[in-house]
């Protein structure tokens, strides 16, 4: 077994394989870059060393700079963890030059499986079931006009090197294959270097369903049940779990065994993953193999029991795999949520900054339920332009598919972050879905569900009367302490005061205290608008940031952040801004003037941080409603930006390469 391996990446994964490495008594060496001085992977390996500028195409991406480190360190063997030169075949070469182990299939199994076109080759000539496309080299807009029109739409254009939903357009018509043409090589081109793309059918309504595998050096191979990835985002995935509430015994066997076939057709040696679109008869294609680890990996590990780093590091050192298929079992259910440093309400455009407040829930096992978090931050960390938006990935097993969701929920309300914008308002939303959790999926559940993107979730009567109820709480104990201080004149508030009004949102609820005492734990009854009083009870206590208790005898967990006059409480992909006053205060704060928000319709705002790509329009230009007037990069994305209606361009603010913040005024129209 190794004494010493290097992680050759960064963040969550790059902590996931020090924490498995540690567990096997394997001193590990992280790498990091300018931006990555003070990461969370840096302390916790037990050496790291520097390799160079904040853009990955100058430290992360530089294979010379990784073998320096494992020469500089001792380290005998490379683990590249997802993305970077994780499927690059050229560094797996370099390494073994130098007689260091890369933890990973090997070259010929990179090159067959890694690149998209060569690999759908590869299947079909194993006799693997794939979709019908064009995998020949496409040689400008025209020829894929033509191409598209002969498979029929609508068509997927990928990259051939593609990844994370970069480089992948769908297109409908012909002047979206136009467009998805050339904007899929140019985000190819700049995330992988390469601006190889095909053309494939697109399957509609289908699932993502993907296969994990296992395979050592000795001819053993096995997989290790499926994985449902179909709630996407830009073909981004966003919540995975496992198993596939839509896959029988039977379709699941023959995936399997798909899969293995084709990982020993390769020659595989490594934890790998064989994707398969899915459509609702329950046939599958092959989409792609994945030379590496997934990013979703863990909620097969929570249904299997088995340490998938621990196996790839097991069999990169020879030894033969101690599981058989017959062995493998499926136990109770996995769900996981990816965190991202997005905000959902601007259409889910990335978000940086640092990191001011990083609560996560209590990882470990509680009762029937396991909470598991897999992060590469902590408080105080920044979430940079130069990597992948990621923040963390929640994961939850329970032994029932709604038990692993509903405890999903309640992690979700108990995840604090502060500083940046994220998603965690959208996948609270989400775990409350009727279709999720009835299990209709299909790639297109986001797009169909949230046509218009995602809006605040409206709380109902019920839920905002347990707003109230919250925020009633925390105010009678603001109030009794404010009483409890020494030197002050004359008592606040004086004796409790039984009426009070609850402000949320816009919306005035009455709320009355029927009976009990202020204090911690407290357990009082409410009455809202007069109805049957609601029993709160709850031992939070001033400055937490989650109010944990019971409302009517109903389990919550919400977040409470002061604001002005009042607080801003989220609860299940809700937030609302909650004022408890006296009756009297009320009575005056209504006749308060409503503050308006500047004017910006005639101004093209920055959406996020980012670089600009390029202006397509000129000063005193007529544009129409949907023609593109800009394209922004941030975080490794093309962001294109277009007319919400016919105008004319009166000024450009900005131009191309320059580096604009979050609602940096782009143009103005006339």
């Amino acid at each position: 077994m190794f004494k010493k391996i290097l992680i050759a990446n960064r963040g969550e994964i790059a902590c996931r394989v020090i924490k498995t490495a540690r567990k096997m008594g394997i001193a590990t060496v992280a790498v990091y870059s300018d931006a990555d001085r003070d990461a969370v992977h840096v302390e916790m390996a037990d050496e790291a060393v520097h390799i160079g500028p904040s853009p990955a195409a100058q430290s992360y991406l530089q294979p010379e700079k990784i073998i320096a480190a494992c020469k500089e360190t001792g380290a005998e063997a490379v683990h590249p963890g997802y993305g970077f030169l994780s499927e690059r075949a050229s560094f797996c070469e370099a390494l073994e030059k130098e007689g260091i182990v890369f933890i990973g299939p090997k070259p010929k199994a990179i090159r067959a499986m890694g690149d998209k076109i060569e690999s759908k080759k590869f299947a079909s000539q194993a006799k693997v079931s794939t979709v019908p496309g064009w995998l020949g080299v496409i040689e400008n807009a025209d020829h894929a006009e033509k191409i598209a029109g002969e498979i029929g739409y609508p068509v997927m254009i990928k990259a051939s090197a593609g990844g994370g939903g970069k480089g992948m357009r769908i297109a409908w018509s012909k002047a979206e294959v136009r467009d998805g043409f050339e904007r899929a090589r140019s985000e190819a081109k700049s995330s992988f270097g390469d601006d190889r793309v095909f053309i494939e059918k697109f399957v509609v309504d289908p699932r993502h369903i993907e296969i994990q595998v296992l395979a050592d050096a000795h001819g053993n191979a096995l997989y290790l049940g499926e994985r449902e990835c179909s709630i996407q985002r830009r073909n981004q995935k966003v919540v995975e779990e496992a198993p596939s509430p839509f896959l029988d015994a039977k379709t699941r066997k023959a995936m399997g065994e798909q899969a293995v076939a084709l990982a020993k057709a390769v020659d595989y040696q490594s934890a790998g993953t064989v994707e398969f679109i899915v459509d609702k008869d329950k046939n599958f294609y092959f989409l792609e193999m994945n030379t590496r680890l997934q990013v979703e990996h863990p909620v097969t590990e929570l249904v299997t029991g088995i340490d998938l780093v621990e196996q790839m590091i097991r069999i990169a050192a020879g030894e033969k795999l101690g599981i058989k298929q017959g062995d493998m079992k499926l136990n109770g259910w996995a769900v996981e949520s990816r965190l991202y440093a997005e905000d959902p309400f601007r259409n889910f455009l990335p978000s940086i900054g640092r990191l001011t407040r990083y609560r996560p829930p209590q990882e470990g096992t509680f009762g029937d339920i396991v909470i598991r978090n897999d992060t590469g931050v902590a408080e105080g960390s920044e979430i940079s332009m130069f990597y992948d938006p990621m923040v963390a990935k929640l994961c939850t097993w329970a032994p029932t598919r709604l038990d692993a969701i509903d405890a999903m929920s309640e992690a979700l309300d108990s995840f604090v972050v502060d500083g940046i914008e994220h998603n965690i308002p959208f996948l609270s939303a989400l775990m409350r879905h009727p279709r999720w959790r009835e299990g209709r999926l299909s790639t297109g559940f986001i797009a169909e569900e949230y046509p218009d993107g995602f809006a605040p979730v409206e709380p109902d009567s019920g839920e905002r009367a347990v707003f109230a109820a919250i925020a009633t709480a925390i105010e009678l104990l603001r109030r009794d302490r404010l009483d409890r201080l020494s030197g002050r004149l004359a008592p606040h508030s004086g004796h409790l005061k039984r009426d009070w009004v609850v402000k949320i949102d816009t919306d005035y609820l009455g709320v009355s205290i029927v009976d009990g005492m202020v204090s911690i734990p407290m357990e009082v009854d409410l009455s809202i608008n007069g109805g049957k009083p609601l029993t709160v009870a709850s031992d939070w206590r001033p400055g937490d940031a989650i109010w944990q208790g019971t409302v009517d005898g109903k389990g919550i967990a919400a977040q409470v952040r002061p604001m002005p006059n009042g607080l801003r409480i989220a609860w299940k992909g809700m937030s609302v801004r909650a004022q408890a006053m006296l009756p009297r205060t009320a009575e005056l704060e209504r006749l308060m003037p409503e503050k308006l928000p500047p004017d910006t319709s005639r101004m093209l705002l920055c959406p996020m941080p980012g670089l600009v790509v390029s202006i397509a329009v000129a000063e005193g230009q007529e544009v129409k409603a949907g023609e593109t007037l800009a394209v922004v990069e941030a975080m490794k994305m093309e962001n294109v930006l277009r007319a919400e209606r016919d105008l004319t361009v009166a000024k450009l603010n900005a131009k191309t390469g320059d580096s604009l913040a979050v609602d940096a005024v782009i143009m103005e129209f006339a």
